[in-house]
């Protein structure tokens, strides 16, 4: 019987699956790429097995929403620019009338002084992390950075924008966060030893005492400051979930510091920025008191813009407005300057520093969102 001996050892023929069962379809079509190259099930083929009703509420991963999406994100930035316009429109208008009486030539070197702001912002984010950046995008980056800055307190628009800028460029979260730390803590320390050498530099001309603070303001101060440290302390030795990522970071940004130093060109770009950008700040409120005739001179103007930056910094509004302002001008009619002249120079240091580059830095912000920088 040796056909019969072959019929029962031959194969059995596979079965040939229905149409109404997707279970028993074939599994390397379940794969990409092909099973057995390490590779798990792709969700997107998984999706077309499973029944009609469980499939509409899977997420859609349409390119249309994603287009969306983009869109939306680039129009946010115009969004604010029309509520903040809304809302502080007298500012704008009165500064703009005020200074259609100045000086066009110091107005326009007012203007060079504020790109050169952006110049030194970018110096300091390219010094505050060890991998080269390039140029032209960092430099666009952190103008349309400052443009967010002014939407939200404590700078964290821009630091938000910067940020997303670093990890696009492939820097790990950590280490970006911690370029970030290095930033804001070299700009006050770079300020403080500007003013230490203006006080050295010109000591009779600067009337010290007119400009510091009385024994109550003075000791109230103090008392914020002690009492903000000692919460800090507090949060962070009793919490512990704090404690671990804290130090984690401080670890990283103490190694990326040290990579930093021992780099002459980065230390050079982190450290100069940050001295330069006080001072280009102060340029541009001398550029704009002189056109106004303001009878102060300039060495004076620059060290009031660094020690009312200094004393407005602790309050955290959004771009420094409002304290800002006043602080401003308490210093400058400090050094002599009448009360109205002074506000009319403060209104159109704003105008050139926050108004003239808001338009242009939104659109470079929705520009960079747009071709996927940020």
């Amino acid at each position: 019987m040796p056909g019969s001996a072959a019929a029962a050892i031959a194969p059995l023929p596979s079965p040939t699956p229905a149409a109404s069962d997707p279970v028993v379809a074939s599994p390397t079509a379940l794969c990409d790429p092909p099973c057995g190259q390490g590779a798990g099930a792709h969700p997107a083929r998984l999706a077309a097995f499973l029944p009609a009703r469980l499939r509409a509420l899977l997420p859609s991963r349409s390119p249309v929403n994603g287009r969306r999406l983009r869109f939306a994100l680039t129009l946010l930035p115009l969004v604010l620019l029309a509520v903040w316009a809304a809302v502080d429109w007298r500012t704008v208008h009165e500064g703009a009338v005020r200074l259609a009486s100045a000086d066009l030539r110091w107005l326009l070197a007012g203007v060079f002084f504020t790109a050169l702001c952006s110049v030194a912002s970018a110096c300091v984010r390219q010094g505050a992390v060890p991998e080269r950046l390039p140029p032209g995008q960092l430099l666009a980056t952190q103008f349309a950075a400052g443009a967010a800055g002014h939407a939200l307190p404590g700078n964290i628009g821009a630091h938000a924008v910067v940020l997303r800028f670093l990890r696009r460029r492939g820097i790990p979260l950590s280490r970006a966060t911690s370029s970030l730390a290095l930033y804001s803590a070299v700009k006050p320390v770079a300020k403080t030893l500007v003013i230490l050498a203006f006080v050295v530099a010109f000591p009779g001309t600067l009337r010290l005492t007119a400009l510091l603070p009385k024994g109550e303001t003075l000791a109230l101060v103090g008392a914020i400051t002690g009492v903000s440290l000692a919460a800090v302390v507090t949060l962070i030795t009793t919490v512990r979930p704090l404690r671990r990522p804290l130090i984690g970071g401080l670890r990283t940004a103490l190694t990326d510091t040290r990579v930093v130093h021992s780099r002459p060109v980065r230390a050079l770009a982190l450290w100069g920025g940050a001295a330069a950008f006080p001072l280009c700040q102060g340029a541009v409120l001398a550029s704009v008191g002189s056109s106004l005739g303001l009878q102060v001179s300039w060495t004076q103007m620059l060290f009031a813009y660094l020690v009312a930056s200094t004393a407005a910094g602790a309050v955290p509004a959004p771009g420094g407005l409002g304290p800002m302002d006043a602080a401003l001008v308490f210093t400058l009619v400090a050094f002599g300057a009448p009360a109205t002249l002074a506000t009319t120079t403060v209104i159109g240091y704003r105008v050139l520093t926050v108004w003239l580059p808001l338009l242009p830095g939104t659109l470079v912000l929705s520009a960079l969102v747009r071709a996927k920088v940020l």
